[in-house]
């Protein structure tokens, strides 16, 4: 079984900075959702007129939509922030794929060498019966 990385004391903090900037925003989103839905409820007379009423909700409705927006905002910064962080900070994996590449990388060069060395032979197999063709002409 694979056994828990301990990771470093600052690295432990971000993490739970991002868990509760996660929290956060989730709360905030949750939040000015309901508040939107309380709004939207037609509640019986009070002392304000209906249109100043109606005014009031409608300006309500938008800051707490833009509050969800900017939450929203927020989650996918926090979704950049974590695929960066696990870019930069997931070693394992990414010596994993440096080791991997140089396999393959390797295996091609062992190819690449066995096909010049193959080369060469034929070459100078070819060479050397040219040159004893020239050598025992009556041309040179």
């Amino acid at each position: 079984m694979a056994q828990p990385r301990v990771l470093p004391q600052s690295k432990e903090t971000l993490l739970q900075s991002y868990n509760k900037r996660l929290k956060d925003d989730i709360k905030s989103i949750l939040d000015n959702f309901m508040e939107i839905i309380k709004t939207a409820r037609i509640e019986d007379e009070t002392q304000v007129s209906r249109a100043t009423q109606c005014e009031q909700d409608h300006y309500e409705m938008h800051v707490r939509a833009a509050n969800i927006v900017r939450a929203g905002e927020s989650l996918m910064k926090l979704v950049s922030d974590l695929k960066q962080f696990l870019i930069l900070n997931d070693f394992p994996s990414v010596n994993e794929a440096i080791n991997q590449r140089n396999q393959q990388l390797r295996s091609l060069q062992e190819e690449c060498d066995r096909k010049l060395i193959t080369l060469r032979d034929e070459i100078a197999v070819d060479l050397y019966e040219l040159e004893e063709e020239y050598y025992s002409s009556r041309y040179k």
